[in-house]
């Protein structure tokens, strides 16, 4: 039987709250970030000296690349702390593909690294390159906190392979969420080397306060946002399963209830974490967005099966407790910069694209959502959809395929016919991957900047 949500105090006061458009923060971090390179690349130039040989240039070559290694590990931790700032303002997905990119630029570096030295090692010993596995051996064991830094190194390469899309396609998502995690791990067994054998901090006292700074207040960012934000959230809002309801084959809701709910922070268009303290759900954590807007003592995730864990969140019992991290995400009502707005899901994408469509400020009219599904018995909560637009005064379609499988057309050409002024529209898009790029170039070619196209996408 499915649920119903009405509208709440809280989500009608979500309602009224003005159009603020905030300008993106993404230059700003941009210029923070190649600044932060430049200073690095002073303090190489700065000590390096005259070099006449072979096995000095390339030394050289191995300790840029070392500090720059050095620096990109900071910024990859710092990718993974879940900082309000970051996660509200540039949005989740970014921040996950900056990371993606950080690290695999990491990895190759700290390669990069590692064959420079120890090639400038061998030569100076009159090795050479043919006994680069001697002099490696010989390095770990010999030099300080080297043989900690190789077993770092080891971890990272171990991280990026099962980070590669053919390999990480195949893994199921706890194995390589958890695997991820050892990111930390690495990041610590190889900054220990950078101080006690790098010749930049060793001659320069302040370089090495600032890459103490550094790698301190990323810490405490991973410990204050990672750690003790979640510990004080659940510990504050108590919360656990009310109820588990089928909405429509294969998609449940979950109620989750709680002390406060309202307050802990989240918007509609946002996600949050769950873990399920139930027997084999306890170590798995994902990512569901809230698919109504927050009440007082109440908030609601709706989810489709497409993995283990997703299909047994209809085997949860009332009083379940329930852990969670958030919420994140920016695919909120601050996007917004025009009066109309039109909301696109595909799928189970609807969770937020309904919440959005209870909550979004708008007169009578202003507000459209298209949903795509494969046919009208996939139209999870349909009835909640009509009962909220003819409340509001909004326009709901559908797009499902015809009896003979055909696809319906979303294209510029129909999307501009159903909607004349859909290019002075802003449009929130939420789907699978491939519906999310079609109906991205069929909004472009309808004449809709990108600036106002609001997606969020996790497909790495």
């Amino acid at each position: 039987m499915p649920t119903t949500l009405a509208g709440g105090r809280a989500a009608r006061r979500q309602t009224m709250r003005r159009i603020r458009p905030r300008r993106s923060p993404v230059v700003p971090l941009l210029l923070a970030v190649w600044a932060g390179a430049a200073g690095v690349l002073w303090l190489w130039w700065r000590g390096t000296p005259a070099i006449s040989d072979d096995a000095g240039r390339i030394m050289g070559a191995g300790r840029i690349t070392g500090l720059l290694a050095g620096y990109l590990m900071a910024l990859v931790v710092l990718q993974m702390a879940r900082v309000p700032a970051l996660e509200r303002r540039v949005g989740s997905d970014r921040v996950a593909r900056w990371h993606a990119m950080t690290g695999r630029y990491t990895l190759c570096l700290v390669l990069a690294h590692i064959f420079l030295i120890m090639w400038g090692y061998a030569l100076r010993s009159g090795r050479g390159l043919g006994g680069l596995a001697a002099q490696t051996a010989d390095s770990v064991n010999e030099l300080p906190d080297l043989g900690k830094a190789a077993a770092g190194a080891g971890l990272l390469l171990l991280i990026g392979l099962l980070s590669a899309g053919p390999v990480r396609r195949r893994l199921p998502y706890d194995l390589w969420y958890h695997v991820h995690l050892l990111t930390y791990a690495a990041v610590f067994l190889t900054f220990w080397h950078q101080l006690s054998t790098g010749n930049d901090f060793a001659v320069e006292p302040l370089a090495k306060t600032v890459w103490y700074a550094l790698y301190g207040s990323v810490t405490w960012l991973v410990l204050w946002y990672r750690v003790l934000t979640p510990l004080r959230l659940n510990l504050r809002h108590r919360m656990r399963v009310e109820a588990v309801i089928e909405e429509t084959p294969g998609i449940v809701s979950v109620l989750i209830g709680g002390r406060r709910l309202h307050r802990m922070g989240a918007e509609a268009g946002q996600f949050l974490r769950w873990r399920f303290l139930a027997p084999g759900m306890r170590f798995s954590s994902h990512p569901y967005s809230l698919s109504a807007a927050p009440r007082p003592g109440l908030l609601r995730i709706t989810v489709k099966a497409i993995g283990d864990h997703s299909a047994r969140l209809r085997e949860l019992t009332p009083g379940t407790r329930v852990w969670a991290e958030g919420p994140y995400g920016a695919l909120t009502a601050r996007r917004r910069s025009r009066g109309k707005v039109l909301l696109v899901a595909g799928g189970v994408g609807i969770t937020p694209m309904r919440a959005l469509f209870e909550t979004l400020p708008g007169a009578s009219g202003d507000l459209t959502l298209l949903y795509r599904a494969n046919s009208t018995h996939d139209l999870a909560l349909w009835d909640e959809l009509a009962a909220i637009a003819d409340a509001r005064g909004a326009r709901l379609m559908y797009a499902v395929n015809g009896p003979d499988g055909v696809r319906p057309d979303i294209s510029a050409e129909s999307l501009a016919r159903k909607i004349p002024d859909v290019d002075r529209h802003d449009v929130f898009l939420c789907g699978p991957p491939g519906f999310a790029r079609s109906v991205y170039e069929a909004l472009r070619g309808a004449g809709v900047p990108a600036r106002r196209i609001h997606h969020e996408s996790f497909a790495m």
